[in-house]
This record gives C-alpha cells, structure tokens and sequence, in this order.
C-alpha cells in the first residue's frame, strides 16, 4: 500500500468517527430532555397531540359565518289590471280615436238637412262596415226623429239612442264559466276554445283572456293546440309565464292539434282548474280540411267537459272580410261569441253592428291596443259614448 492510499483511508476513518460522534452527543441531549421536548425532536414535521400554548398571542378574530346559498331566483309575476280601471282607459282611448260618431254628429249638426247630407251620411255609416241593412234602418229612425223634434232637436242624444240601438244592450255579453259536473259529482273546468284566422291577433287574445280572468281571481289553464307553429306555442307560455298560468304543449311540431286539446282539458279536471283556454292554429275560411280539423279539436274536448264558450277573433280593421269569416267559422264551429281586435280604428267600428246582427252572436270583447291589458268585456253604451265624444 502506497502512501496516497494510507492517507485516503485515514481521512475516511476520521469521517466516520466524526459521524459517530455527532450521533452520540444528539441522543445525550434528546435523553436529558423532557419525554414531551424528546416527542418534538422525534417528529418535528407533526403536529403536538396538546393544545398550543397561546398566552401572549393577540386574539384571534372569529371569521363571519359564510353566507348560506341564495336560493333560486323566482320568476316575478305580473299583477293584471282591474276590470273597471281596464274600461276606463280603453274608453278614455277610444274618444280620442274619434271616428264614425263624430263624423256623423258633424253632418246632422248642420240643422236643416239636405238629401245630400243624408246621402253623406249613408256614405259614412257603409264606409265604416255599419252594413246595408243596419244603415237603411238608422237613416230612416234618424230622419223621423229629426223632423219630429224639429229644430230643437238634439241630434246627439237621437244619435245616441238609435246607435245603442243597433248594437243591442239585450244581447248577453257575459263570459259563460259555469263548471261542469260529473256522475261522480266532480266539478269540471269551464273550457273555452279560441278560433280565427291568421293575423287577426288571436294567439295574443287568448294570453290577454287568461291574464283578465286572473284578475278576476280565476285559475285558468292554457293548451298551445296551434301545434304547426312553434312561435305561437312559445308566445303563448310567455303570456303564461307573466301572470302565473300553465301551458299544455306538444313537444313535436306538427303534432296532432286535437290530442293537445284533450291532454289540456284532462291536466285541468285533475288539478281542479276554473278555466281552460285553447288557442288553435289560424285557419282560412275557404280551406275545408283546415276547418274540418276544428270541428275535430271541438268534438274532442267536449268528450271530456262541455265547451262553454267559443269566441271568435276578428280584426275590426278587415271590414266586409271579417263578416265572411265569421259566417263560415259559425257553421263549423258554432262560435258564442266575437272578439274584436285593433278597435281603437273607429272608422270602422260599425262592424260590431253589422257582425252581430248576421250572426246573432254578442261581441264580449274589444281590444284598443297592444298592451298586455289593453284588453275588456265589451260595453254597449261606454262603445257608443266613445264614438260620440
């Protein structure tokens, strides 16, 4: 062994021995410790089974409590106006239309009438879809009133008078919601189905319907049966959605129309609903099988409750138009009643003479706008006093 390696294996001795040493001299240390200090130095990285020693320490500030979740948000629903604050406005709209009673007031308000006068009236009274027959009858009512009273006559109120008249108060205009009765004694909703053609607003009608009866403390059930459309059965659960009120609709378009009004009418009987509304889909008066399926849709709801009601909607604004639909829809359908939509156009505002008079069907309501409760039962003098402001 040469020197280089005896001096290598002296300084490997004396590292080991160093080693040895320091190992003894932390065990003398750790053993003339506490038991607990010997647990520290056995396992510095845990944590001591005892409680901290916190004297001088600052005070720890307890941490707020964490807020609990929020709940889901819930829809706001919209409170409908009143019935009477509803007749009110619409009235109040329908002055400042203006229209065929001021028309006429300006004629007969010229005193001594010439048989052009009569002739402008007779214009004025078919221009605003009055009708040939209602028009004959109210120029020869107005000329014998005129010539008795004489000069002092007040052609307002005589106007007034025979304008009521016409539009005829006895006509019962109420809505027919009288529930059914089973064997069973089971209470049925009163079912109400909406018809008309496309682009007279009728989908929107039956959402302003169910949003009035709301306000009349109904419960009131919505069937989406315009299954061609998927627009209208998504416009009709936005109606539904703003007041609180449920719509049945078919998940596929082009479903049948007749099974979504069944399922309606069934999903009413069992959940005890006052009202249920279906909207159809617009159909024209000259296309039979469209109006084939109405009568189909009709006959299917009435094997489960009575149909109290089906009201027509009609533009007030279609004229002569509007009274051939609603002849036809009457064979088909057997419509109870009319509603008249964009009536604040009083020009043509005779047609709630001329429609009821070829039908013998009331108008029940009018609609002056596009507001959601721009919508009210039709009042035969509020109408007429209207047209007169």
């Amino acid at each position: 062994m040469n020197t280089t390696e005896i001096l290598i294996l002296i300084v490997g001795v004396l590292a080991v021995l160093g080693v040895v040493a320091l190992l003894i001299s932390k065990s003398r240390r750790r053993d003339s410790l506490p038991w607990e200090d010997r647990e520290k130095i056995a396992a510095p990285d845990e944590a001591p089974e005892t409680e901290p020693d916190t004297a001088g320490a600052p005070e720890e500030i307890p941490s707020a409590e964490e807020p609990a979740p929020a709940e889901p948000a819930v829809p706001s629903v919209d409170i409908p106006e009143s019935v009477p604050s509803r007749l009110q406005r619409l009235r109040a709209r329908l002055a400042r239309a203006g229209g065929l009673g001021q028309a006429l007031l300006s004629i007969l308000s010229r005193g001594d009438l010439s048989a052009a006068d009569w002739e402008e009236i007779e214009e004025t009274l078919l221009m605003a879809d009055v009708g040939l027959d209602a028009t004959t009858e109210l120029l020869e009512n107005l000329r014998t009133e005129v010539k008795v009273q004489g000069a002092d006559a007040d052609v307002r109120a005589i106007l007034r008078a025979e304008l009521i008249k016409l539009v005829n108060p006895d006509m019962d205009r109420s809505l027919n919601l009288e529930p059914g009765v089973g064997e069973d004694g089971e209470k049925y909703p009163a079912s109400i189905l909406m018809v008309g053609v496309n682009g007279t607003g009728k989908t929107t009608t039956t959402g302003k319907l169910a949003r009035l009866l709301v306000a009349e403390d109904k419960t009131v059930l919505l069937g989406a049966a315009d299954t061609f459309r998927a627009a209208a059965a998504d416009q009709l659960a936005t109606w539904g959605e703003r007041v609180g009120v449920d719509v049945v609709r078919s998940d596929r378009e082009g479903a049948d129309p007749a099974s979504v009004a069944f399922e309606t009418v069934k999903v009413g009987r069992e959940t005890g609903i006052d009202v249920v509304i279906v909207d159809t889909a617009g159909r024209l008066q000259n296309k039979s099988g469209l109006m084939d399926e109405l009568g189909k849709i009709k006959r299917v709801m009435e094997r489960s409750v009575p149909i109290r009601e089906v009201l027509l909607v009609l533009d007030a604004t279609t004229g002569q138009n509007g009274m051939r639909q609603a002849e036809v829809f009457a064979e088909v359908a057997g419509i109870t009643g009319i509603v008249l939509t964009k009536l604040d156009g009083t020009a043509k505002g005779g047609i709630v003479i001329s429609v009821q008079r070829e039908l013998g069907v009331p108008v029940k309501f009018v609609g002056l706008g596009e507001g959601a409760d721009d919508f009210a039962p039709f009042d035969v003098e509020g109408f007429v006093d209207s047209l007169l402001a």
